[in-house]
C-alpha cells in the first residue's frame, strides 16, 4: 500500500482537487464569464486575477426531499377566531403584509438566489484568456543550450543535512541490515527453542542439556537486542545535482510608427497591443527577447522606457524600421536558434514610393527568417497606400497577417483573430 501525502499550501478551507474538479465541470460558464470581465478591464490590468460569479441554476444540482404527503390536521395554540373551513381574508397593502415597507412587491413567484461568486488566481485567468488561442507556424520551437541550470535527482548518497534525509531507503537499508547481521543467530535460535521444547517435553528430559539451551537462548537474545534498529551507516540521503536545462526561446519585435501622424491615442492603442502580445508569448515560451524599434524617416532601437514614453515627430520612411529590423536578425538572432515574431503597429501612412519597397523588403528578406509577423494599422479612414501593398504579401505569405483597428475595444478582438487556432 502507497500512501500520498499532499504537503501544498493551501488556503483556509479550500482543496486543490475539488477546485480543479470544479474548475473543469463547469468550463463553459467560467469562460463566459471571463470573456464578459475582459470587456470591462484594461489590457495592462489583463494578467491580474478575476472574480467570478456563476448562476445559481448553472450550478444547481437535483436533490431527493421527504414528503409528509396525505391529508393532515393540525391543532394550533392561539386561535380563538377561525373554525375549520373558514377562508382567511389576503392582507391589505401593497407590501403584503401590516409592516412599514413601502412600494410595490413584485408580481413574479420566482424565487431568486445569489449567484455563486469566486475568485480566479492569475495562472487559471490567463489559462482560460488564451485557451483559444496558438501562436501560428511553430515549427522550430528549437531547443538551444542556455546558461540555465535546473536541479534534479541523482541516486542517494551518505551524507547530507537532515532536510534531504530519504526516510524510507534509510528504513529500506536498515531493514536489509539487521535480517543480514542477524540471520543466522536468529536461525540458531529457532532451533534452539524447538530443542528446549522437545527436551522439556520427553518422558526422561536431560536437565543439563536443558540448562545449556536455556543458557544459550538467553545469550541469542541478547546478540539479537544488541543489533540496533537504525544506524548511523544506513541514513541515505537524496543525491541532486544542477545539469543545463534546454529551454524553448523566442524574440519579440515591436515597430511602432512615431511620426507627426501617429497622435498619443494611436499610439496607446499600439502599445497595448504589444502587451497582449508579450503576455500571450509568455504562456509558449520560456525565454523571451523584446526589442523595441522606433521609426518615424529614420529607425532607431530602443529600451522599452524608451519606446513608450518619449515624444518625436516628422515624416513616415517605414523602410527604414524592416532595415534595421533585418540587421537585428542577421547580427544577434540566428534563425536557427530562436523563433522570431514580429508586430508592428502603424497608421498607413508613408511615402508612396517607399510602400512599394516595404513590400520588397518584408517578402524576400524578412517573412523567410521569421515565424510570424503581425501587422496592424491604427486607422478610422480608408486603407492607406502601405495597407494596400501589404495585402499582397499576405496573399503570397502564410505566416503573414494584417488587421485594423479603429478603437481600442478592438484591440482583443483583433489580436483574437491574427491568433486564433487554425483548423488541422
Amino acid at each position: 500500500m502507497v500512501h500520498l501525502i499532499d504537503r501544498r499550501v493551501q488556503g483556509k478551507n479550500k482543496s486543490a482537487p475539488n477546485r480543479e474538479r470544479f474548475l473543469r465541470r463547469y468550463k463553459a460558464q467560467i469562460k463566459e464569464a471571463v470573456a464578459k470581465a475582459v470587456k470591462g478591464r484594461s489590457i495592462t490590468d489583463i494578467e491580474s486575477g478575476e472574480k467570478i460569479s456563476i448562476p445559481v441554476k448553472d450550478i444547481s444540482e437535483p436533490t431527493f426531499g421527504h414528503s409528509r404527503g396525505g391529508v393532515w390536521e393540525g391543532v394550533y395554540p392561539g386561535n380563538d377566531q377561525y373554525q375549520k373551513g373558514d377562508q382567511i381574508a389576503r392582507p391589505k397593502g401593497g407590501a403584503g403584509g401590516g409592516g412599514s415597507g413601502k412600494g410595490q412587491g413584485g408580481n413574479s413567484e420566482e424565487v431568486t438566489e445569489d449567484d455563486f461568486a469566486f475568485q480566479l488566481s492569475r495562472e487559471e485567468f490567463m489559462n482560460y484568456f488564451f485557451e483559444d488561442l496558438e501562436l501560428p507556424n511553430m515549427v522550430k520551437t528549437q531547443l538551444s543550450a542556455t546558461q540555465d541550470f535546473r536541479t534534479q535527482r541523482a541516486g542517494y548518497k551518505t551524507t547530507g543535512t537532515a532536510s534531504s534525509l530519504h526516510v524510507i531507503r534509510s528504513l529500506r537499508g536498515a531493514l536489509g541490515r539487521r535480517i543480514a547481521i542477524g540471520g543466522k543467530s536468529r536461525r540458531r535460535l529457532q532451533d534452539a527453542e524447538k530443542e528446549l521444547a522437545a527436551e522439556l517435553a520427553s518422558a526422561c528430559p536431560d536437565h543439563r542439556k536443558i540448562s545449556m539451551l536455556r543458557e544459550e537462548i538467553h545469550h541469542l537474545k541478547i546478540r539479537l537486542a544488541a543489533i540496533p534498529f537504525l544506524d548511523p551507516f544506513d541514513l541515505r540521503y537524496s543525491n541532486r545535482i544542477r545539469v543545463p536545462k534546454p529551454a524553448t526561446q523566442c524574440v519579440m519585435f515591436c515597430l511602432l510608427d512615431v511620426s507627426g501622424s501617429m497622435d498619443e491615442q494611436k499610439k496607446d492603442t499600439a502599445k497595448r497591443f504589444f502587451i497582449l502580445l508579450y503576455l500571450f508569448l509568455t504562456r509558449m515560451y520560456e525565454k523571451i527577447e523584446v526589442v523595441f524599434i522606433r521609426h518615424h524617416t529614420t529607425a532607431l532601437e530602443v529600451d522599452e522606457h524608451a519606446f513608450f514614453h518619449s515624444r518625436e515627430s516628422g515624416g513616415t520612411i517605414v523602410s527604414s524600421a524592416l532595415n534595421l529590423l533585418l540587421k537585428v536578425i542577421q547580427e544577434r538572432y540566428a534563425t536557427s536558434d530562436w523563433n522570431i515574431y514580429v508586430a508592428q503597429a502603424s497608421d498607413g501612412d508613408n511615402w508612396d514610393n517607399d510602400s512599394v519597397q516595404c513590400r520588397e523588403i518584408l517578402s524576400k528578406a524578412i517573412l523567410p527568417l521569421v515565424q510570424y509577423y503581425a501587422y496592424v494599422e491604427i486607422t478610422e479612414g480608408d486603407p492607406q497606400n502601405l495597407w494596400l501593398e501589404y495585402e499582397q504579401v499576405a496573399q503570397a505569405r502564410e505566416n503573414f497577417a494584417m488587421q485594423k483597428i479603429e478603437s481600442q475595444a478592438d484591440i482583443y478582438p483583433v489580436f483574437r483573430e491574427l491568433f486564433k487556432k487554425q483548423p488541422a
